[in-house]
This record gives C-alpha cells, structure tokens and sequence, in this order.
C-alpha cells in the first residue's frame, strides 16, 4: 500500500542524500520524492511516497525522526490530503492529427505549452490517477518524451503541517 509521508527538515545541504541514504539502508523503496522550499526560507517539505504495510511506515516514521536536520514527520492518511504531481508530456503531432490532441488535452485538463511543426508539449498538474488516464489516450499518438516532478501532498481542512503550533 502506498503512503505519503510529509517531512519539515532544515534547509541545509546535505539534509536530502541523509534522508535518502536511510531509506537505502533499511531497504526501503522511494516511489516518488519531492523537495521544496517552505514559506520559510530556512526549511523545506520533503513529500515522500513509499509502498509498504503499516509496520514499515511506522519504522519509517521513527527513523526519520532520528535525523538531526528532521523538524517534523506526519505520514498522511489518503483521506486527509489533496495531492498533485505535475507532468510535461511531449507527444508526436503531425498536421492530420493535431486537432485530435488538442481536443483530448482540453478534454483532459491538460495545457498546450508548445508546439512545433512535429510535435505539442502538454503541461498537467493532477493525480496520479488522472494523469494515468491521460498517459493511456496519448501514447497511441507517440509520447517522444516525458517527464515528471514527483507528488507533493498537503493535508486538506485547517490543519497543517508547519513549525507554527
């Protein structure tokens, strides 16, 4: 089962390759990690998300919370959070085709942010779900090129995930 694990670390070179290097250690696979700045220049939000049972989250958890440059650890429950991963999909575009993606990117949600005499560059930000969906309508066109941020997550309602009590 996946998991969303948000962490608040000092920003301070390094902090990262720590991080990594634990779930190296204890044979943990990372299936997406995103790292950002926060309001707070200081800090940064590591978005973590990790296939496992409950346990392996929990020694997860536990382990980062060891790190020195480790402010905060709150693993997410699926219910609780909005997340989003931003893609830029370049696909192949010849002339008789190119009405068709353009219509499957306005149907989809996705931006055209370039185009050329052979291909168009989309730009989606949704869930993986979604940009899943979008992936299997737009391969038979040709995907030349993709790439990917990784999932960042914050958690829905007032609650948050700040240095702030």
């Amino acid at each position: 089962m996946k998991h969303t694990i948000s962490v608040l670390v000092e920003n301070h070179a390094g902090v990262l390759s720590r991080i990594s290097g634990l779930f190296s250690r204890r044979g943990f696979n990372i299936d997406s990690l995103a790292v950002g700045v926060t309001d707070d220049p200081a800090v940064s939000r590591i978005t973590i998300i990790v296939d496992g049972n409950e346990y392996t989250v929990e020694q997860v958890e536990k382990q980062l919370n060891k790190l020195i440059d480790v402010i905060k650890v709150k693993c997410l429950e699926s219910d609780e959070l909005l997340a989003r991963e931003l893609v830029l999909i370049k696909v192949s575009a010849p002339a008789d085709r190119r009405a068709e993606i353009m219509t499957i990117a306005e149907i989809t949600g996705a931006s055209i942010i370039d185009i050329s005499m052979t291909t168009i560059t989309l730009q989606i930000a949704d869930t993986n779900a979604h940009i899943h969906r979008l992936e299997e309508i737009i391969r038979p066109y040709g995907i030349i090129e993709e790439v990917r941020t990784g999932t960042i997550a914050i958690q829905k309602g007032a609650e948050s995930i700040t240095l702030k009590k």
